[in-house]
């Protein structure tokens, strides 16, 4: 079993969970040296160099994965999905969803994803535009950023992973203050936008939003040139 972690706040508590989950401690070593944005662990998961990862919705579509009921989402908005205003355009390479989505809502401007879009839209809110809150606009649906997918092994990884959405995490206050302070964002805005903007339990909502946007990108990318 290879499981690639993505390193941002929006995962943390699975991070905790995955470290009081009984796995071998080989098998939680695998997951600290199998790090990436979500489109290097598409590229990972897509080579075979990983059997499994949270990518990027628009990826874990395909075929060859074998998808669970486990993702990031959010509803009306994420605060971490971003484009800016009165900028040239400019894709984040770190992700394939974000960039998507951003084509399909006629978007213009620079993509910013993650920990470092979160400490930008708090620090600067009118500056950006939240995709997900766009989208809720069009939609009324909320949006699935990234899918737990894998090539094998979808039983034992459905038994560690599923119970993971119906838990209640408590982030020990350490791990906290370190993201706090490496992140640059303060322990009261982590928790907020965990407890009360990002969730992981994809239930019909939130298939028949990926399902909208699935169609969405394939009609877009049929009329490319």
């Amino acid at each position: 079993m290879i499981f690639g972690k993505i390193d941002y706040i929006n995962l943390l508590p699975l991070h905790i969970y995955l470290k009081k989950y009984p796995l071998p401690s080989g098998i939680k070593a695998s997951f600290e040296r199998k790090k990436g944005v979500p489109s290097k662990l598409n590229h990972a998961l897509y080579k075979g160099k990983i059997d499994a990862a949270l990518i990027s919705s628009v990826e874990s579509v395909k075929k060859k994965y074998h998808n669970l009921d486990l993702g990031i989402c959010a509803n009306k908005r994420v605060l971490s999905v971003l484009v800016e205003k009165k900028t040239a355009n400019q894709k984040d390479s770190s992700s394939a969803s974000s960039n998507a989505l951003a084509s399909i809502l006629k978007q213009k401007g620079r993509v910013i994803i993650g920990d470092r879009a979160l400490k930008l839209y708090l620090e600067r809110p009118n500056s950006f535009i939240d995709l997900c809150e766009l989208w809720y606009e069009k939609t009324n649906l909320p949006f699935v950023f990234a899918r737990f997918s894998c090539t094998k092994h979808k039983t034992i990884y459905k038994k560690i992973f599923l119970p993971f959405a119906k838990s209640k995490i408590k982030i020990p206050n350490y791990i906290l203050e370190n993201y706090a302070k490496t992140r640059g964002i303060d322990k009261k805005d982590i928790l907020f936008y965990l407890e009360k903007v990002i969730y992981y339990k994809l239930e019909r909502k939130e298939k028949k939003a990926l399902a909208k946007f699935t169609k969405a990108v394939r009609f877009q990318n049929k009329f490319k040139t």
